[in-house]
Protein backbone atom coordinates (compact mmCIF):
# COMPACT_ATOMS: atom_id res chain seq x y z
CA UNK A 1 0.00 0.00 0.00
CA UNK A 2 1.69 3.12 -1.36
CA UNK A 3 1.00 7.14 -0.41
CA UNK A 4 1.01 8.59 2.62
CA UNK A 5 -1.51 8.21 5.54
CA UNK A 6 -3.68 11.87 5.69
CA UNK A 7 -4.16 13.39 9.15
CA UNK A 8 -7.55 12.14 9.30
CA UNK A 9 -6.76 8.27 8.78
CA UNK A 10 -4.34 8.53 11.27
CA UNK A 11 -6.90 9.93 13.86
CA UNK A 12 -9.30 6.93 12.90
CA UNK A 13 -6.81 4.49 12.74
CA UNK A 14 -6.92 2.41 16.37
CA UNK A 15 -3.78 2.30 18.45
CA UNK A 16 -2.67 2.00 21.31
CA UNK A 17 -1.31 4.44 23.70
CA UNK A 18 1.83 2.63 26.05
CA UNK A 19 4.07 5.91 27.00
CA UNK A 20 1.99 8.11 28.66
CA UNK A 21 2.30 9.64 32.19
CA UNK A 22 -0.40 10.71 33.66
CA UNK A 23 1.06 13.58 35.38
CA UNK A 24 2.13 14.95 32.34
CA UNK A 25 -1.48 15.41 31.07
CA UNK A 26 -2.12 18.20 33.75
CA UNK A 27 -3.32 20.71 30.87
CA UNK A 28 -2.52 24.59 32.11
CA UNK A 29 -5.97 25.33 32.46
CA UNK A 30 -7.19 22.32 34.54
CA UNK A 31 -3.42 23.19 36.71
CA UNK A 32 -4.82 26.67 36.96
CA UNK A 33 -8.00 25.50 38.23
CA UNK A 34 -7.19 22.77 40.40
CA UNK A 35 -4.45 24.90 42.16
CA UNK A 36 -7.08 27.51 42.90
CA UNK A 37 -9.50 24.72 44.23
CA UNK A 38 -6.94 23.50 46.56
CA UNK A 39 -5.47 26.70 48.09
CA UNK A 40 -2.04 25.81 46.35
CA UNK A 41 -0.04 29.08 44.84
CA UNK A 42 1.42 28.78 42.00
CA UNK A 43 4.85 30.80 40.82
CA UNK A 44 2.56 31.57 37.70
CA UNK A 45 -0.53 33.90 37.38
CA UNK A 46 -2.04 32.83 34.65
CA UNK A 47 -2.93 30.29 32.06
CA UNK A 48 -0.75 31.99 29.54
CA UNK A 49 2.51 32.52 32.03
CA UNK A 50 2.04 28.71 32.51
CA UNK A 51 1.79 28.22 28.82
CA UNK A 52 5.07 30.71 28.46
CA UNK A 53 7.35 28.65 30.95
CA UNK A 54 7.04 25.38 28.87
CA UNK A 55 10.44 26.06 27.14
CA UNK A 56 12.65 23.30 28.13
CA UNK A 57 16.50 22.59 27.18
CA UNK A 58 16.83 19.50 28.72
CA UNK A 59 15.04 16.33 30.59
CA UNK A 60 16.04 18.07 33.84
CA UNK A 61 14.46 21.77 33.51
CA UNK A 62 10.84 19.92 32.14
CA UNK A 63 11.07 17.48 35.32
CA UNK A 64 11.36 20.48 37.38
CA UNK A 65 8.12 22.14 36.31
CA UNK A 66 6.43 18.93 35.86
CA UNK A 67 7.29 18.27 39.85
CA UNK A 68 5.93 21.66 40.71
CA UNK A 69 2.74 20.91 38.58
CA UNK A 70 1.57 17.96 40.34
CA UNK A 71 1.46 20.01 43.69
CA UNK A 72 -2.13 20.94 42.52
CA UNK A 73 -3.69 17.37 42.69
CA UNK A 74 -4.33 16.24 46.14
CA UNK A 75 -7.95 15.17 45.82
CA UNK A 76 -9.27 11.72 44.82
CA UNK A 77 -11.16 13.64 42.25
CA UNK A 78 -8.36 15.62 41.05
CA UNK A 79 -7.09 12.33 40.02
CA UNK A 80 -9.92 11.42 38.32
CA UNK A 81 -10.87 14.54 36.58
CA UNK A 82 -7.16 14.16 34.98
CA UNK A 83 -7.82 11.01 34.12
CA UNK A 84 -11.24 11.75 32.39
CA UNK A 85 -9.95 14.46 30.48
CA UNK A 86 -6.71 12.47 29.18
CA UNK A 87 -9.02 9.57 28.20
CA UNK A 88 -11.64 12.14 26.20
CA UNK A 89 -8.73 13.51 24.16
CA UNK A 90 -7.30 10.22 23.78
CA UNK A 91 -10.65 8.67 22.31
CA UNK A 92 -10.53 11.79 19.92
CA UNK A 93 -7.23 10.54 18.34
CA UNK A 94 -8.11 7.15 18.07
CA UNK A 95 -6.69 5.79 21.14
CA UNK A 96 -8.32 2.27 21.93
CA UNK A 97 -6.23 0.81 24.86
CA UNK A 98 -4.27 3.04 27.47
CA UNK A 99 -1.11 1.61 29.57
CA UNK A 100 -0.92 4.93 31.90
CA UNK A 101 2.36 5.32 34.29
CA UNK A 102 1.98 7.70 37.13
CA UNK A 103 4.67 8.09 40.09
CA UNK A 104 3.89 7.41 43.46
CA UNK A 105 6.78 8.31 45.47
CA UNK A 106 5.90 12.17 43.84
CA UNK A 107 2.78 12.01 45.19
CA UNK A 108 3.49 9.91 48.50
CA UNK A 109 6.61 12.18 49.23
CA UNK A 110 4.40 15.32 49.56
CA UNK A 111 1.72 13.59 51.68
CA UNK A 112 -0.85 12.43 49.27
CA UNK A 113 -1.87 8.68 50.24
CA UNK A 114 -1.30 6.29 47.61
CA UNK A 115 -5.25 4.91 47.86
CA UNK A 116 -6.37 8.80 47.01
CA UNK A 117 -4.12 8.38 43.94
CA UNK A 118 -4.98 4.86 42.75
CA UNK A 119 -8.38 5.16 43.70
CA UNK A 120 -9.07 8.41 41.74
CA UNK A 121 -7.12 6.99 38.61
CA UNK A 122 -8.88 3.88 38.47
CA UNK A 123 -11.97 5.20 38.76
CA UNK A 124 -11.58 7.31 35.62
CA UNK A 125 -10.09 4.31 34.11
CA UNK A 126 -13.23 2.18 34.52
CA UNK A 127 -15.45 4.62 33.74
CA UNK A 128 -13.63 5.27 30.46
CA UNK A 129 -13.69 1.68 29.66
CA UNK A 130 -17.41 1.69 29.95
CA UNK A 131 -18.09 5.29 28.48
CA UNK A 132 -15.36 5.29 25.63
CA UNK A 133 -14.83 1.79 24.97
CA UNK A 134 -10.75 2.49 25.92
CA UNK A 135 -9.37 -0.61 27.95
CA UNK A 136 -5.97 -0.22 30.03
CA UNK A 137 -3.43 -1.22 32.62
CA UNK A 138 -2.04 0.63 34.96
CA UNK A 139 2.28 1.11 35.88
CA UNK A 140 3.37 3.09 38.48
CA UNK A 141 7.17 4.16 38.23
CA UNK A 142 9.49 4.31 40.15
CA UNK A 143 11.73 7.83 40.11
CA UNK A 144 15.08 6.46 39.27
CA UNK A 145 16.89 9.78 41.17
CA UNK A 146 15.66 8.48 44.70
CA UNK A 147 17.65 5.36 44.39
CA UNK A 148 16.88 1.62 44.78
CA UNK A 149 15.85 1.74 48.37
CA UNK A 150 13.17 4.18 48.07
CA UNK A 151 11.92 2.04 44.99
CA UNK A 152 12.14 -1.20 47.04
CA UNK A 153 9.47 0.53 49.69
CA UNK A 154 7.01 2.34 47.55
CA UNK A 155 7.08 -1.72 46.09
CA UNK A 156 5.73 -2.64 49.10
CA UNK A 157 3.35 0.14 49.43
CA UNK A 158 2.12 -0.61 46.10
CA UNK A 159 1.39 -4.66 46.86
CA UNK A 160 -1.61 -4.09 48.63
CA UNK A 161 -3.04 -2.63 45.37
CA UNK A 162 -1.56 -5.36 43.60
CA UNK A 163 -4.92 -5.96 41.88
CA UNK A 164 -5.22 -2.77 39.95
CA UNK A 165 -1.31 -2.46 38.88
CA UNK A 166 -0.34 -4.84 35.75
CA UNK A 167 3.62 -3.61 35.50
CA UNK A 168 5.97 -1.68 37.02
CA UNK A 169 8.54 1.21 35.62
CA UNK A 170 11.50 3.27 35.95
CA UNK A 171 11.56 7.07 35.05
CA UNK A 172 12.68 10.43 36.14
CA UNK A 173 16.22 11.59 35.67
CA UNK A 174 18.46 9.36 33.67
CA UNK A 175 22.51 10.30 33.49
CA UNK A 176 23.98 9.10 36.67
CA UNK A 177 20.89 6.33 37.45
CA UNK A 178 21.27 3.19 35.44
CA UNK A 179 18.88 0.10 35.70
CA UNK A 180 21.45 -2.20 37.39
CA UNK A 181 20.05 0.32 41.09
CA UNK A 182 16.94 -1.18 40.61
CA UNK A 183 17.99 -5.23 40.18
CA UNK A 184 16.37 -6.68 43.47
CA UNK A 185 13.16 -4.06 43.02
CA UNK A 186 12.64 -5.70 39.95
CA UNK A 187 13.60 -9.14 41.17
CA UNK A 188 10.81 -8.52 43.94
CA UNK A 189 8.46 -6.87 41.35
CA UNK A 190 8.34 -10.33 39.29
CA UNK A 191 8.01 -12.14 42.31
CA UNK A 192 4.90 -10.83 42.34
CA UNK A 193 3.51 -11.49 38.72
CA UNK A 194 3.96 -8.03 37.99
CA UNK A 195 5.53 -7.07 34.17
CA UNK A 196 8.92 -4.45 33.70
CA UNK A 197 9.27 -1.51 31.54
CA UNK A 198 11.81 0.46 31.71
CA UNK A 199 12.99 4.26 30.44
CA UNK A 200 16.33 3.77 29.04
CA UNK A 201 18.16 5.70 25.99
CA UNK A 202 16.66 8.79 26.40
CA UNK A 203 19.20 10.90 27.69
CA UNK A 204 21.38 7.72 28.68
CA UNK A 205 23.77 5.71 27.16
CA UNK A 206 22.93 2.09 24.61
CA UNK A 207 24.34 0.30 27.71
CA UNK A 208 21.39 1.40 29.75
CA UNK A 209 18.97 -0.26 27.46
CA UNK A 210 21.39 -3.20 28.05
CA UNK A 211 21.25 -3.23 31.34
CA UNK A 212 17.45 -2.85 31.69
CA UNK A 213 16.57 -6.34 29.59
CA UNK A 214 19.40 -8.22 31.15
CA UNK A 215 19.10 -7.02 34.62
CA UNK A 216 15.44 -5.60 35.04
CA UNK A 217 14.11 -8.16 32.60
CA UNK A 218 12.14 -5.84 30.83
CA UNK A 219 10.05 -6.92 28.15
CA UNK A 220 9.72 -3.32 26.33
CA UNK A 221 12.03 -0.03 26.42
CA UNK A 222 10.59 3.44 27.15
CA UNK A 223 12.23 5.79 24.58
CA UNK A 224 15.15 3.65 23.36
CA UNK A 225 16.88 6.65 21.27
CA UNK A 226 20.42 5.80 21.56
CA UNK A 227 20.21 2.03 20.92
CA UNK A 228 21.43 3.03 17.56
CA UNK A 229 24.73 3.95 19.32
CA UNK A 230 25.44 0.27 19.43
CA UNK A 231 24.38 -1.08 16.27
CA UNK A 232 24.43 -5.10 18.32
CA UNK A 233 21.30 -3.80 20.48
CA UNK A 234 19.49 -2.83 17.72
CA UNK A 235 20.44 -6.41 16.04
CA UNK A 236 18.86 -7.40 19.65
CA UNK A 237 15.88 -5.74 19.33
CA UNK A 238 14.50 -6.62 15.91
CA UNK A 239 15.82 -10.41 17.29
CA UNK A 240 13.97 -10.79 20.11
CA UNK A 241 11.18 -8.80 19.31
CA UNK A 242 11.36 -6.07 22.22
CA UNK A 243 9.35 -2.77 21.32
CA UNK A 244 10.68 1.03 21.66
CA UNK A 245 7.80 3.37 23.03
CA UNK A 246 9.12 6.52 21.45
CA UNK A 247 8.21 10.07 21.87
CA UNK A 248 8.88 12.11 19.20
CA UNK A 249 7.90 15.63 19.93
CA UNK A 250 8.90 15.26 23.69
CA UNK A 251 12.43 14.43 21.89
CA UNK A 252 12.74 17.33 20.17
CA UNK A 253 11.24 19.75 22.56
CA UNK A 254 13.93 18.36 25.63
CA UNK A 255 16.64 18.04 22.98
CA UNK A 256 16.74 14.44 22.34
CA UNK A 257 17.27 15.19 18.98
CA UNK A 258 17.28 18.64 17.07
CA UNK A 259 14.31 18.45 15.46
CA UNK A 260 11.75 15.97 13.56
CA UNK A 261 13.67 15.37 10.12
CA UNK A 262 16.66 13.94 12.24
CA UNK A 263 14.98 11.24 14.69
CA UNK A 264 15.69 7.93 13.86
CA UNK A 265 12.25 6.12 14.23
CA UNK A 266 11.84 5.83 10.41
CA UNK A 267 15.76 4.27 10.57
CA UNK A 268 14.52 1.70 13.07
CA UNK A 269 10.77 0.76 11.90
CA UNK A 270 12.46 0.11 8.56
CA UNK A 271 15.75 -1.76 10.13
CA UNK A 272 12.58 -3.97 11.30
CA UNK A 273 12.51 -2.75 15.08
CA UNK A 274 9.09 -2.91 16.97
CA UNK A 275 8.51 0.94 17.28
CA UNK A 276 5.70 2.64 18.42
CA UNK A 277 4.48 6.44 18.55
CA UNK A 278 3.41 7.80 22.27
CA UNK A 279 2.83 11.29 23.66
CA UNK A 280 4.97 11.10 27.26
CA UNK A 281 3.30 14.43 28.55
CA UNK A 282 1.48 15.62 25.86
CA UNK A 283 0.29 18.68 28.08
CA UNK A 284 4.14 19.68 28.54
CA UNK A 285 5.06 18.73 24.57
CA UNK A 286 2.57 20.04 22.34
CA UNK A 287 0.73 17.16 21.08
CA UNK A 288 -1.22 13.87 22.03
CA UNK A 289 -0.70 10.48 20.28
CA UNK A 290 -2.00 10.77 16.73
CA UNK A 291 -0.79 14.13 16.85
CA UNK A 292 2.89 12.62 17.24
CA UNK A 293 1.88 10.72 14.41
CA UNK A 294 0.83 12.72 12.27
CA UNK A 295 3.76 15.01 12.95
CA UNK A 296 6.65 12.32 12.19
CA UNK A 297 4.85 10.82 9.25
CA UNK A 298 5.14 14.55 7.86
CA UNK A 299 8.52 14.98 8.79
CA UNK A 300 10.12 11.55 7.69
CA UNK A 301 7.96 11.33 4.81
CA UNK A 302 6.72 7.69 5.43
CA UNK A 303 4.45 5.43 3.60
CA UNK A 304 0.59 4.71 4.06
CA UNK A 305 1.81 1.10 5.19
CA UNK A 306 4.34 2.38 7.48
CA UNK A 307 2.07 4.28 9.67
CA UNK A 308 -0.57 1.30 9.64
CA UNK A 309 2.77 -0.70 11.03
CA UNK A 310 3.52 1.78 13.80
CA UNK A 311 -0.21 1.53 15.40
CA UNK A 312 -0.38 -2.63 14.82
CA UNK A 313 2.85 -2.22 16.24
CA UNK A 314 1.34 -0.49 19.53
CA UNK A 315 -1.50 -3.42 19.55
CA UNK A 316 1.68 -5.93 19.49
CA UNK A 317 3.44 -4.76 22.00
CA UNK A 318 0.68 -4.13 24.22
CA UNK A 319 -0.08 -6.21 27.36
CA UNK A 320 -3.73 -7.03 25.95
CA UNK A 321 -4.77 -10.39 25.57
CA UNK A 322 -4.15 -12.25 22.29
CA UNK A 323 -8.16 -12.17 21.55
CA UNK A 324 -7.82 -8.24 22.08
CA UNK A 325 -5.01 -7.92 19.70
CA UNK A 326 -6.54 -9.73 17.15
CA UNK A 327 -9.52 -7.59 17.38
CA UNK A 328 -7.66 -4.60 17.35
CA UNK A 329 -5.35 -5.49 14.71
CA UNK A 330 -8.44 -6.37 12.53
CA UNK A 331 -9.59 -2.93 12.68
CA UNK A 332 -6.67 -1.67 11.73
CA UNK A 333 -6.52 -3.33 8.61
CA UNK A 334 -9.76 -2.99 7.98
CA UNK A 335 -9.65 1.12 8.05
CA UNK A 336 -6.23 1.49 6.38
CA UNK A 337 -7.42 -0.66 3.29
CA UNK A 338 -10.93 1.37 3.10
CA UNK A 339 -8.84 4.78 3.72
Amino acid sequence: MTGRASADLIRRLPKAELHLHIEGTLEPEMLVALAARNGVELAYPDVAAVRRAYVFGSLQSFLDIYYAGCAVLVTEEDFSELTRAYLQRARAQGVVHAEIFFDPQTHTGRGVPLGTVIDGITGALAQGEAELGITSRLIPCFLRHLGGEAAGDTLAELLPFRRHLHAVGLDSSERGYPPSGFESVFERAAAEGLAAVAHAGEEGPAEYIWEAIDLLGVGRIDHGVRCEDDPALVDRLVAEGIPLTMCPLSNVVLGVVPDLEHHNLARLLRRGVTVTVNSDDPAYFGGYVADNLDAVASALALERHEVLRLCRNSIVASFLDEDDKARHLDAIDRIGTAG
